[in-house]
C-alpha cells in the first residue's frame, strides 16, 4: 500500500510539474496574434496562408506571408484572358479573382484555372480585388466602384466618381460597430468610405491631386495613403479627418506599405521613404541612380524590398535606410513582392519569377513564365498567382 502512494505521489508531482513548464493555451493564442514586425518569426512559421482577400495579403499591406516559399516551382495550370493583367489577384473561397486592361473581371477556380464566371466593366480594369462578406470588390477606369455578388458575378450597387480607380480597397468595421466599410482611393483625388451595405458614402477625404495606390489600415484607428500631392496621408478610421501630413519630395505614386507606425513609399524622386504616422519629417529616405521605383514596398521585420526600374529587386535595412543588397534581372521590376519565412519573391518584365534569399540576395530558384510580369503577386495554400503581359494568368506549386 506504502508502495502504490508513493508512485502514485510522483506521478501527480511529476504532471504538475509538466503542466507549470508549458505554456498555456491562452499564451500561445496570444503569441500568433502579435502584430507583424515583433520579431515572432517562430509563432509565424507555425501559420499557413489560406486566402488572400485584400491587396498585398492584408490591410498593412506588407506583402507579408506566414510560410516557406514553395520549392521546384512548376506551373500548375494557365489560362488565357482577353487582355493583359496589371493588377493583383485575390484568393478567397477555392476562386480567384482578377481584372485585365479590356475591362472584364473574371472568377476563375483556384484548383483547375476554369473560369466560372466574368463581368464586363466600360474601360480597364488596373486595380486589384478585394473580397469580403460574399461580395467582390473592383474599381475600373470606367470611374465607377463596383459590388459584387461573390458566387455569381451579379452587380449589387455601384458607386460613381469623377476620375478612374486604380488602387485596391480596404474593408473596415464602423466606429460603433453597426455596419462595414469599404475603404478606396480614387485618381480625382478623394479617399472614400462607402458603406458595404448600398454604396452611400460614410466620409470623403479631399487631397489636392490623383491618389493611385491602395489605402493601408495602420493601428486600427488610422489610413494611410500617399498622394501625386507629394504628401503621406494620415488619417481617421472614424471620421476621415487629418491624423498627420508628411511632406516627400515628389508625388507618391502607388500603394505603400506598413510596419507599426512606419509608413515605406516610393516616389517619382526615384525615392523609398520612411515615415512615421506622428513626425512630421522623413525617418530615412534611400535613392538609387536615375531609375524610378514604381513597384509596392514589400516589408519584414529587417528589411524593406522594393524593386525598380533600374531592373534590379532592392533590399534596404528597414531601421537605417541602407542598402542590404540589390539583385540584377533582364528587366524591369514594377511589381510588388512577396515575402515569405525564407524567401522574397518577385516577377520581372523578362518574364521570370524570382526567389532569393532575404538575407543576401542569393538566388534559390527563378521560373520562366514566357511573357513579362509588371504586377504584384498573391498567394495562398502553397500557391502563387500571377497575371503576364500576354494576357495569361499562372497558378505555381511547388513539387
Amino acid at each position: 500500500m506504502k508502495k502504490l502512494f508513493l508512485v502514485l505521489n510522483s506521478v501527480i508531482i511529476g504532471s504538475l510539474l509538466l503542466l507549470l513548464a508549458a505554456p498555456s493555451a491562452n499564451a500561445d493564442a496570444g503569441a500568433a496574434k502579435k502584430e507583424p514586425g515583433q520579431g515572432d518569426r517562430v509563432a509565424r512559421e507555425k501559420q499557413t496562408t489560406t486566402s488572400w482577400k485584400t491587396p498585398r495579403g492584408g490591410p498593412a499591406l506588407q506583402g507579408l506571408v506566414n510560410d516557406p516559399v514553395p520549392r521546384k516551382p512548376k506551373i500548375k495550370w494557365e489560362i488565357l484572358l482577353d487582355g493583359p493583367v496589371i493588377g493583383d489577384a485575390a484568393i478567397a473561397d477555392g476562386m480567384v479573382y482578377v481584372g485585365t486592361v479590356m475591362g472584364t473581371f473574371y472568377a476563375i477556380n483556384f484548383e483547375n484555372g476554369q473560369e466560372r464566371w466574368k463581368f464586363v466593366t466600360e474601360d480597364s480594369i488596373e486595380a486589384p480585388p478585394t473580397v469580403g462578406g460574399g461580395k467582390v470588390f473592383i474599381g475600373s477606369a470606367d470611374r465607377f466602384f463596383y459590388c459584387l455578388d461573390q458566387k455569381t458575378g451579379k452587380e449589387l450597387w455601384k458607386y460613381e466618381a469623377a476620375d478612374k480607380f486604380v488602387g485596391g480597397a480596404l474593408i473596415v468595421r464602423s466606429p460603433d460597430d453597426t455596419e462595414d466599410w469599404i475603404i478606396v482611393n480614387g485618381y480625382d483625388g478623394i479617399c472614400r468610405a462607402l458603406r458595404v451595405k448600398d454604396g452611400s458614402e460614410a466620409w470623403i477625404y479631399e487631397t489636392a491631386e490623383q491618389i493611385n495606390g491602395t489605402p493601408a489600415l495602420v493601428d486600427g484607428k488610422a489610413i494611410v495613403l500617399g498622394g501625386c500631392d507629394m504628401v503621406v496621408h494620415a488619417i481617421k478610421v472614424s471620421d476621415g479627418t487629418v491624423i498627420n501630413e508628411v511632406p516627400v519630395d515628389a508625388e507618391i505614386i502607388g500603394t505603400v506599405a506598413t510596419i507599426g507606425k512606419m509608413v515605406y513609399s516610393a516616389n517619382y524622386a526615384n525615392q523609398l521613404v520612411a515615415t512615421d504616422i506622428k513626425a512630421k519629417k522623413p525617418k530615412w529616405i534611400y535613392e538609387d541612380k536615375d531609375f524610378g521605383f514604381y513597384a509596392a514596398p514589400a516589408v519584414s521585420d529587417e528589411h524593406v524590398f522594393v524593386g525598380s526600374r533600374d531592373k534590379h529587386m532592392h533590399a534596404v535595412n528597414r531601421e537605417t535606410g541602407k542598402r542590404v543588397w540589390k539583385v540584377k534581372t533582364g528587366s524591369r521590376v514594377d511589381g510588388g513582392a512577396i515575402v515569405f519565412n525564407d524567401a522574397v519573391v518577385f516577377g520581372s518584365g523578362d518574364g521570370r519569377l524570382y526567389a532569393l534569399n532575404p538575407k543576401d540576395g542569393s538566388e534559390i530558384w527563378r521560373l520562366d513564365l514566357g511573357e513579362g510580369i509588371s504586377t504584384d503577386l498573391a498567394f495562398a495554400n502553397g500557391r502563387i498567382v500571377v497575371g503576364g503581359n500576354d494576357s495569361n494568368l499562372f497558378c505555381i506549386v511547388g513539387q
